[in-house]
């Protein structure tokens, strides 16, 4: 069980506020990774569920400042506002936890005009919601792989939706070769697979590359296109 009311603590101390999806999961991994941890929610079930995780979850009868006093969550080092469902609840306990002097506070938002508030506050506001989206996007989009042979070690063929950001280029402004090390050994179109490139062609909708490349070199290709969508 750990302990909070003291002012001795080895590694960074994490405090957790609202049960809620977010809330939850993010307990549960802080739990896991072996992070000092202070839970705690008004709702008894979500608690003692969270109890196989980590004992360090209480019940608390509400989020007020003397709630938030008798915790000792104010002597955590990182503190985690996981309220976005009730924003009255969310603004009134961030503001408690800014104004009792904790080092760091982050606030889950799920609207912009939410998190403009927190901001305000002077707590770090995260998004899960809309970040996993993205993210979720980013990865769709660049996940162009089709299928793929494993030469040996350091070489591999990849076979390959061509990137959006690549259409209306010629094989040689791509630099696919240059800045990838990625050689085209075929193109696959409407009519065909076609085996002799030329450096002048133009890149078209559709168009499915074979190439051939290290890992690492196709890495830094998807890299470079979720850089472009950002």
């Amino acid at each position: 069980m750990f302990h909070f009311n003291g002012k001795e603590k080895e590694k960074i101390s994490y405090g957790v506020i609202g049960l809620s999806r977010f809330g939850y999961v993010l307990a549960v991994q802080l739990a896991e990774h072996g992070y000092d941890l202070l839970v705690m929610d008004t709702d008894e079930s979500l608690v003692q569920d969270l109890r196989t995780a980590t004992e360090s979850a209480i019940i608390v009868d509400s989020y007020d400042k003397k709630s938030l006093k008798d915790s000792g969550v104010r002597n955590c080092d990182v503190v985690i506002v996981c309220l976005e469902e009730e924003l009255e609840r969310s603004l009134l306990v961030t503001l408690n936890l800014i104004n009792a002097g904790i080092k760091k506070v982050i606030a889950v938002a799920n609207t912009p005009e939410h998190g403009e508030i927190l901001e305000k506050l002077g707590a770090e506001v995260i998004y899960p919601q809309r970040d996993m989206a993205i993210r979720l996007a980013s990865r769709l989009k660049a996940n162009m792989v089709l299928d793929f042979v494993q030469l040996n070690e350091e070489i591999n063929i990849y076979k390959a939706a061509l990137p959006q950001q690549l259409i209306g280029q010629t094989v040689v402004s791509s630099g696919l070769r240059t800045k990838f090390e990625l050689n085209i050994i075929a193109i696959q179109n409407e009519d065909g697979i076609h085996d002799m490139i030329s450096p002048s062609y133009t890149f078209k909708k559709g168009d499915i590359l074979f190439l051939a490349g290290s890992k690492e070199g196709f890495k830094s290709l998807t890299e470079w296109i979720e850089q472009k969508e950002e």
